[in-house]
């Protein structure tokens, strides 16, 4: 099982102290990502992320009957780090700090671009090359980046730059 190194870069803004996800979701998802539980230190994200695990996809929605891409990376990114971002994808690509791939830590933004549409979908990276996003078939799953299918899509990432914060109905 290959697994990346674990991130020693201080905690992302709105993050004050990491607290370890439980072992029962340590196990669950450290096994889907392919890395050991110990790495996964961000129970915040991980509890999050169990809670919205298979809701189904929905255009516009932020409810657990039905979730779109870019609520999911906004909900994810306001109830986990603090951070208030805007609700469309085409305004979350605007308050990010472009990285390269190898810079990816988990809770960055990953933008692809779908039926010729610049930015048309949003993904939240966790760890060695896997992110969580809203599929419009498949719901909420966690899905490697360097799928063949999704890789060819993929356009752009960074983190969400400290002064992000902005009002949610912007």
């Amino acid at each position: 099982m290959r697994s990346e190194p674990v991130q020693t870069e201080a905690p992302r803004p709105g993050i004050t102290q990491l607290e370890a996800p439980r072992p029962n979701i340590a196990e669950k998802y450290a096994k889907l990502l392919g890395v050991n539980p110990s790495q996964l230190q961000n129970g915040r994200l991980y509890d999050f992320i169990d809670q919205w695990m298979g809701t189904p996809y929905r255009f516009g929605g932020l409810e657990h009957d039905g979730i779109d891409c870019s609520g999911l990376a906004q909900l994810l990114e306001l109830q986990v780090y603090g951070i208030n971002i805007p609700r469309t994808t085409s305004q979350q690509v605007l308050v990010i700090k472009r990285k390269y791939e190898d810079e990816l830590q988990e809770g960055d933004l990953l933008f692809f671009d779908y039926d010729g549409k610049q930015f048309s979908h949003v993904g939240v990276y966790l760890q060695n090359g896997y992110y969580v996003h809203a599929s419009a078939t498949k719901g909420v799953i966690i899905v490697k980046l360097h799928d063949p299918y999704i890789y060819k899509y993929f356009s752009r990432c960074g983190s969400v730059r400290e002064a992000a914060n902005v009002e949610v109905n912007r």
